[in-house]
């Protein structure tokens, strides 16, 4: 199960990244908009999850004896990503690809059900 997890949620990445960089214009504009609700949602969650304990360190992260220190690499990843350090993505040369570009590559198998109904943030066809 956490390989097909893990194969949906790539899987949807690559779709919003080719959609964002073919989609036609009229499609995008709702699509971003649901999908900027769904990602900012996402963010807070993890980000609440992650805040500091009294004593300064992370309450999820996990370290050597205690929580590792506050700010923990999940809101520094954050700020890298939110906030912008470095070049802004139209400038890169090439987008940005995690340690997860390899299966992308090497894209699994796993075939997940089909919805019946398409939810509001769906791609459009």
């Amino acid at each position: 199960m956490d390989d097909a997890l893990r194969a949906a949620v790539l899987r949807r990445l690559t779709q919003l990244e080719e959609v964002a960089e073919r989609g036609a214009a009229e499609a995008l504009v709702p699509l971003a908009r649901a999908e900027i609700h769904r990602l900012t949602d996402g963010w807070r969650l993890l980000l609440t999850v992650h805040q500091p304990d009294p004593d300064g360190r992370c309450g999820a992260c996990p370290g050597v004896l205690r929580h590792k220190k506050w700010p923990c690499q999940v809101w520094t990843m954050a700020h890298q990503h939110l906030i912008g350090e470095g070049l802004p993505h139209r400038e890169r040369r090439r987008p940005l690809r995690g340690p997860f570009a390899r299966i992308r590559e090497a894209e699994t198998t796993t075939e997940l059900p089909v919805a019946v109904s398409k939810p509001r943030h769906a791609l459009p066809d």
